[in-house]
């Protein structure tokens, strides 16, 4: 359980690092739509307070609004159809100042809402603003570069060069979800389970540019990453294009992994091959990280904003698992082939019952994992992401699997 203080500090990191990402926004591009199946960036401005506000304070405390149109406006994001993309323009949208007031306005009155409000709704707050801290990268990293702030960048590390390896996983079991005693989690991750997993061998490494590109000569379309620069493949990185890293991990759609597996002769693994290959050991219970039961640092892998972009795959190797899987957690999310589903005995989160189950639809995967910038709070066994099949703009990669 946590203490109120640190539930409060937690809201308040949350704060500051979406307010960071934004402040690289440079203040004439906050109509902008960086990615077309997602809403203009002013949208995001105001996201994050109304869903504290219609969370914490319209519907958990029933305060009357102060805003309703607002309220209304920014209360949910949108996930369209491949084809099926928005047709709102920049003046649908109200001025900058009159957003930046609502989320002034909002975090003075959820501040002072927190001591009555729920511990649980409260973590709903965090955790959805850590998820968009995410997803605004997403945003951010397809800006271009002429629209955004650039910041000091850390230097590159380095890794030896990957020598691709299947590693073999015996038999044994996969415990997925969670049970209500163990703390707080969204309504998809309840209904802890076990699930027999027979043998089979997994990458040693996610799959690299360096890979992919062999895939790309054979006529694959390239990743939407990458380009061209002087007849040379270059990488889209956040805030700049290099020439193409090939030991680092390769992003793409779950369809263009998949793709990619069936023309290696092998497959994506399912959520509980993953969980087998990660948190599995050879003798003994499961490990609550793959490299055991100390929290996620910066020695573990690359996640929790340490950089905004990937390391090589060879990187950071005291995050392997104990069958010596690498990067199972940071570094890009992965994609599995299990289709996104409830587990036994679901029940929605009364408050945002359509986190879930809106999705249970056979059109989203899961992803398991992370990537650069998730939040060390999601990194926990049994959280789980979810995106459509053909959806090729966030940090996620794959490995691939024999069974």
């Amino acid at each position: 359980m946590m203490s109120l203080y640190q539930l409060r500090t937690a809201l308040h990191d949350a704060r500051g690092r979406m307010d960071a990402i934004f402040n690289l926004i440079k203040p004439d591009s906050w109509y902008e739509r960086p990615i077309p199946e997602r809403h203009r960036l002013i949208f995001y401005l105001g996201h994050l307070e109304a869903f504290d506000w219609n969370q914490i304070c319209r519907w958990t405390l029933e305060k009357p609004s102060f805003h309703p149109e607002f309220d209304h406006l920014f209360e949910a994001g949108i996930d369209p159809k491949q084809g099926e993309l928005p047709h709102d323009t920049p003046s649908d949208w109200p001025s900058i100042d009159e957003v930046k007031r609502y989320k002034t306005r909002v975090r003075e009155e959820v501040d002072r809402a927190l001591e009555e409000a729920p511990d649980p709704i409260l973590h709903v707050a965090i955790e959805h603003r850590w998820m968009h801290v995410e997803t605004t990268g997403y945003l951010l990293h397809h800006l271009p570069l002429s629209k955004k702030i650039i910041p000091d960048l850390p230097p590159v590390i380095q890794g030896p060069s990957p020598q691709p390896e299947m590693i073999e996983i015996p038999s044994g079991t996969a415990t997925l979800g969670r049970r209500q005693e163990e703390g707080f989690g969204w309504d998809n991750e309840f209904g802890k389970h076990e699930i027999g997993v027979p043998s089979f061998a997994i990458s040693k490494y996610k799959v690299t540019n360096g890979q992919y590109l062999r895939f790309v000569e054979d006529g694959a379309a390239p990743p939407p990453f990458w380009g061209k620069s002087e007849n040379q493949w270059v990488l889209k990185t956040m805030f700049k294009e290099i020439p193409l890293p090939k030991d680092w991990p390769v992003y793409v759609s779950q369809r263009e992994a998949r793709a990619y597996a069936a023309w290696a002769g092998m497959s994506l693994p399912t959520e509980e091959q993953f969980h087998r290959a990660a948190f599995g050991v050879r003798n003994g219970e499961e490990r609550i990280y793959p490299w055991g039961d100390q929290r996620p640092n910066g020695v573990h892998g690359n996640f929790n904003f340490v950089r905004w972009d990937p390391l090589p795959v060879t990187a950071l190797p005291l995050g392997d698992s104990d069958f010596g899987v690498s990067q199972l957690l940071g570094n890009g999310w992965e994609w599995t082939s299990t289709v996104f589903h409830p587990f036994e005995g679901f029940e929605p989160i009364p408050t945002y019952p359509g986190y879930s189950s809106r999705f249970f639809d056979q059109d989203h995967y899961v992803l398991k994992g992370g990537g650069p910038l998730t939040a060390a709070c999601l990194l926990r066994r049994s959280f789980r992401n979810w995106f459509r099949p053909g959806y090729p703009h966030m940090h996620a990669g794959f490995r691939c699997v024999e069974n």
